[in-house]
């Protein structure tokens, strides 16, 4: 049995997100659609994270294990792909050893998320940007965000949901590109909780606001109570980036 491995860009907005779900569009069902229609197996795939519905991937990565695949391995993004949705694409394909997953096997995360700040909205941007009137304080979100640096209990960045055992996490690092009108910010994390990047992103641009200080924001994190934190904010602006594995 072979182990498979894929690299998958996708424009997660007309998708109910990455996991399947009965009746609705989603990532893993076109995937393993098409797949499906290589071999004579079902095939059921793993992807690294399972991004929500209107999330983005630049570097999704997608195990699966089959025998029966007829296609040369570095032939497989040109078939997947002839098969796919135009907002879906294979851009890299390889065997692994026997025991590698996609998720358990990663190492790290990379999640980037965008804000577009013009006094008026970008239609280039729209699908992939959150946008902003009024410019946010980048100093103070900059400075705010190595708060999250380290191990540290998310908890209160964690939406209601999630079947993860711990909210503890290490956050290797969080970045901020203030240069130009749209404005990125990378977490890099040894793993995510369910909406944690929106979550914590909802409380930068509260502290890029003035609605929140330094001091109120590690209170809310000392807290662990998902209530005091800000608001969820929208999908569009989220890509998963990358999955590092050793």
């Amino acid at each position: 049995m072979k182990t498979y491995c894929l690299i998958v860009q996708y424009d997660g907005t007309d998708y109910a997100g990455f996991q399947i779900q009965p009746g609705q569009p989603t990532i893993q069902g076109e995937l393993e659609a098409a797949l499906g229609r290589l071999g004579r197996n079902f095939i059921r795939i793993a992807g690294a994270g399972r991004t929500d519905a209107g999330v983005h991937s630049e570097g999704q990565t997608v195990s699966f294990r089959d025998d029966q695949l007829t296609v040369p391995v570095e032939r497989l993004p040109y078939a997947l792909n002839a098969l796919l949705p135009k907002d879906i694409r294979v851009v890299e394909s390889r065997l692994e050893r026997g025991d590698f997953h996609a998720r358990i096997s990663a190492r790290d995360k990379t999640y980037r998320y965008q804000v577009y700040e013009s006094e008026f909205p970008n239609v280039f941007y729209q699908r992939y940007a959150y946008w902003m009137r009024q410019p946010l304080d980048w100093d103070a979100i900059d400075e705010c965000s190595g708060l999250f640096v380290g191990r540290k209990d998310f908890a209160a960045f964690a939406s209601s949901g999630s079947s993860a055992k711990t909210t503890v996490r290490t956050m290797h690092e969080v970045t901020v590109d203030k240069g130009g009108p749209l404005k990125m910010i990378r977490f890099t994390a040894d793993g995510f909780l369910y909406n944690m990047v929106r979550n914590l992103v909802g409380t930068l641009v509260d502290v890029g606001r003035g609605n929140l200080s330094l001091d109120e924001v590690q209170a809310i994190m000392a807290s662990g109570d998902r209530r005091l934190a800000s608001a969820t904010i929208a999908p569009q602006g989220l890509y998963l980036e990358r999955v590092n594995y050793s």
